[in-house]
Order: C-alpha cells, then structure tokens, then sequence
C-alpha cells in the first residue's frame, strides 16, 4: 500500500488493511513520540485553521516538532489575506510553495476535497464543518485497540451530537469495516446523517435510540461528544437539547467494570469532572494518542515510513 503523497481526506477511502496499517505504525511511533526524532528534518507543515482548534492544530504541531520538522500556518482567518476576500483555492496555491503538507480546518463541508484538488502537496483534513474529522478517528481507533486490545466484537456506543457531530460520522464509517455492534445514542432531532447511517447500517449492527440508561450496561466503549451549538442554525432548537445527556458516577453505576469512555473533546457539561478519577476515564489518554497517530500520518505521507 502506497501513502507517500496521499491526502487524508475522509475515512471513507481508506481500506480496513490501510487503517490497520496505520495503526500498527502508530504503535511504533509510540516511543519517537518521547524520545523525539530526525526523521522529517527539513520538512515543514502547514496547518490553515479557519475554525477553533487546540487539540488538532496542537497535537499536528507538536507532531512534526517531534519528528525533526518544523511548521508554519495560521489559527484566526481574520490575520490572513481571507480577509481580504482570497478564496480557498488561491490560499492553497500560495501556501503549497511554502510547505511540504497542509492541514486545513474549515467551517464548509467539501473544503478539504477542494484544497486536495487544487494543493501539489498532501493535503490533511483537519475537520470540515459538520462532515467529517478522519485523522480524530484514527485516533479513537488506535486509543480503542490500546485499551481494549482489539477493535473486533467490541460493542460501541456513539452519544450525544451525532448530527453535527464531524467526530462521529468519520468514527462510524471506520467502525463499520470491523466485526462491531454500534449503539447510537442521541436526541431525535440530532439523530446520525442519514447519507452516514444507510452506509454503516449495509455492513453492522446498529441500533438507535435515545436511552443512554439502558445501553450502557451492553457496551464496551462509551464515546460521547458535546452538542455542537456553533452548528445549530437556530438557538431555540439548541436549547431544546442542551445537556440532553450528562455522564456522572451514577449514570455508570450499572456499566461493566472495564468499559472505557472516550471523548474527542472540548467538553462542556456532558462528562462531569467526577468521572475524571474513574478508570474508565480514557479521554485525556486519547489526546496523547493524538499527538502519536499524526506522527505515523505525517511521516507516511511525507514518505518518512511505509
């Protein structure tokens, strides 16, 4: 399999063997992620945010410090020549001259395809409005296969925003080419894209429903995100769903002992800092992991490994 000059744009086209790869890669890349290397000195990244970070423009960052590169790029739009009315096209054009990779976050779903259709450089997506977030799903995998020690038979729940959420469709996709139960949990009006669930649904199980009560028992992974307000187009409709679901010590009294619970983060009131000291807690673990996964897709696309 060939990633030397690949843009990582949606899960969708990566193979299970491909993700596998990249997991199995990662788990190498484990001690460079402390111990630091040389391996893409002279390199440099460029992250474009259009959009909030700090764990993805962070973790890229520090990534390809600690692979011996260095990078340059922006995280407020309003101090470039966006500003100016540049459109993304010619932002891309001018910022491929200057790196040997982008990573871009955009609020409009389709502006990574559109950034890898015009870059000469590998482009990363970054997140793209509430469409997808593929390299945060390597990620959950890598972290799932960490701490449960396989990714096939597990049982899996997905909660909270699964509509806008971009986290969960990239997740979805990537789950439904294991041997997994999918649990989506969710309010009605924020139940998963239907283009997302006909493609999940034609290869696993997968239920939906609203009762995070009566899931938790089955599962193995517990995977909540926030209820992404900045994406709702009306406020009374957020209002309506506003901490729908809040994960304490006693939602988990009847949840299996070694369930872990993951997060992409930020979180905002729907993981209570209680549960923090629990050790099925493994959302800040999942942030180094992070860092770990983007060394492995940096140093594959860049041709540092195969």
């Amino acid at each position: 399999m060939e990633f030397k000059g690949r843009d990582i744009i949606s899960i969708e086209d990566f193979s299970q063997q491909e993700i596998n790869h990249i997991l199995d890669v990662s788990k190498t890349m484990e001690p460079l992620a402390k111990t630091g290397s040389d391996m893409l000195k002279g390199k440099i990244l460029a992250t474009l945010f259009f959009e909030p970070s700090t764990r993805t423009r962070l973790s890229f960052e520090t990534a390809m410090l600690k692979l011996g590169g260095n990078y340059i790029g922006f995280a407020e739009p309003d101090i470039t020549s966006a500003r100016k009315g540049e459109n993304l096209a010619d932002t891309v054009r001018t910022v491929e001259n200057y790196a040997d990779t982008i990573v871009l976050r955009h609020s409009l779903e389709g502006s990574a395809k559109l950034a890898a259709d015009v870059a000469k450089v590998p482009v990363i997506n970054g997140g793209t409005g509430a469409q997808e977030h593929p390299t945060q799903a390597f990620t959950d995998l890598y972290t799932m296969r960490k701490e449960k020690g396989k990714i096939d038979g597990l049982k899996v729940a997905l909660v909270g925003d699964l509509r806008y959420g971009r986290t969960v469709h990239s997740l979805a996709y990537a789950l439904a080419l294991y041997n997994v139960e999918l649990f989506l949990v969710s309010p009605e009006s924020l139940r998963m894209r239907k283009d997302v669930l006909q493609t999940i649904k034609s290869k696993i199980p997968v239920t939906e429903n609203a009762n995070l009560e009566a899931t938790i028992p089955k599962i193995d992974v517990l995977y909540v995100t926030r209820i992404q307000k900045e994406r709702f187009p009306d406020a009374a409709e957020y209002a309506k769903v506003k901490g729908a679901y809040k994960i304490d010590l006693k939602t988990l009294k009847g949840a299996k002992k070694d369930m872990i619970i993951l997060h992409p983060l930020p979180r905002v009131d729907e993981i209570a800092a209680e549960v923090d000291a629990t050790p099925q807690a493994k959302y800040f673990q999942q942030v180094w992991n992070g860092i770990v996964v983007r060394m492995t897709l940096l140093s594959l696309v860049l041709g540092a490994v195969k």
